[in-house]
């Protein structure tokens, strides 16, 4: 069995994910971390036994002196083209988290890299290999809803409202972007979408700022066209719409998503509770499929990451090709072009 060698770039909030994730899967091995910020790059290295004679500040420092074969980039999306310039440069295959890039073009420029350096580029898009939606694809190709007609899906949350500026947040750089909700979390969204439904050919959207704490939107609802399949995406982190959970003293994420999917034979429902049930065609009778279902984080990314490894070991195609990221990410800045002019943008790619 071969094992993999990892370097991990950027220590922070959710790096614990990605690293607990290498530390259960047996084709992996943890190697070296790099942060500018030593205090975060110590603790993280103590939490998951890591070497203190592989840590390092300097990115180009770990690529020459560590021994790995991959690059676990965790950082945030405007440090991710010159990273993938190091990394392809030195020869290592790359994961790199959402979102991908700042732009279309600077996403095209790494995916370039990569292919002319003769590396492999997956994005890290975790929400596909989220519990709910594994399940629901599953239903989807078994013929269970028959001919789709119709999906919408609903992401509530009462999140920006209690940013205030003395509030702790574990991403605190939410309250400054300029592009908010949609560019954090439209990137997962419509990667899912896609991953259930398969590209849309156009989008409408209309998007809002709730808070006063935030530069950015953290409301908004999209519309998404096929020829003969149509849904939305309606969402938000200022709504108290589906409060179904305390919030808690902290401040952060209680991401509470819903789910309708209608088709010629049945309609599949995804409750906030996790629970999953189908309704018959004559909508008479409603049963359960799943009593339970969860946004399980941490063992999604065991999915993707292993899934990585096998595609490296395998040369298959990841399912979250950097290649095919573009597209995702043609959606979330479609979402912002299409806001701005108040009229359809136009996407292109296979029906549902």
């Amino acid at each position: 069995m071969k094992v993999w060698k990892i370097g991990v770039v950027g220590t922070g909030w959710w790096s614990e994910k990605h690293l607990n994730a290498w530390r259960s899967i047996p084709e992996a091995e943890i190697m070296a971390l790099c942060d500018l910020n030593e205090e975060r790059l110590h603790a993280k290295a103590a939490a998951f036994g890591v070497s203190k004679s592989n840590l390092y500040s300097s990115f180009s420092e770990m690529l020459e002196k560590a021994d790995i074969d991959i690059v676990d980039i965790v950082t945030a999306p405007e440090t991710h083209l010159e990273l993938v310039q190091y990394a392809a440069a030195s020869g290592k295959h790359m994961l790199c988290q959402k979102p991908f890039a700042n732009s279309i073009e600077e996403a095209e420029e790494m995916v370039r890299i990569a292919k002319e350096a003769g590396v492999r580029l997956m994005v890290t898009e975790n929400w596909r290999w989220l519990q709910p939606f594994q399940l629901i694809k599953r239903v989807i190709e078994a013929g269970t809803l028959g001919t789709l007609y119709s999906a919408r899906y609903i992401h509530t949350d009462y999140y920006t409202p209690r940013m205030e500026p003395a509030a702790v947040l574990p991403q605190p750089f939410f309250r400054e972007m300029p592009k908010l909700l949609f560019f954090e979390m439209g990137a997962h969204w419509f990667d899912t979408w896609r991953f259930l439904f398969g590209t849309p050919e156009r989008l409408y959207a209309e998007i809002q700022r709730i808070s006063p704490y935030i530069t950015g939107e953290d409301t908004g609802i999209v519309v998404m066209g096929y020829d003969h399949f149509c849904g939305y995406l309606d969402a938000s982190w200022a709504t108290r719409q589906k409060l179904d959970r305390p919030l808690g003293t902290g401040v952060g994420p209680v991401h509470l998503e819903q789910l309708v999917i209608d088709g010629s034979e049945a309609t599949l429902k995804m409750y906030t509770s996790g629970k999953i049930s189908l309704v018959s065609k004559d909508g008479s009778n409603e049963w359960m499929i799943a009593e339970t279902t969860e946004l399980d984080h941490e063992a999604s990314h065991i999915r993707l990451q292993s899934h990585f490894l096998e595609c490296l070991q395998s040369g298959a195609a990841f399912d979250t090709e950097g290649s095919d990221n573009l597209i995702t990410l043609s959606m979330v800045f479609g979402v912002y072009e299409s806001a701005a002019k108040h009229e359809p943008v136009k996407i292109g790619g296979k029906n549902a």
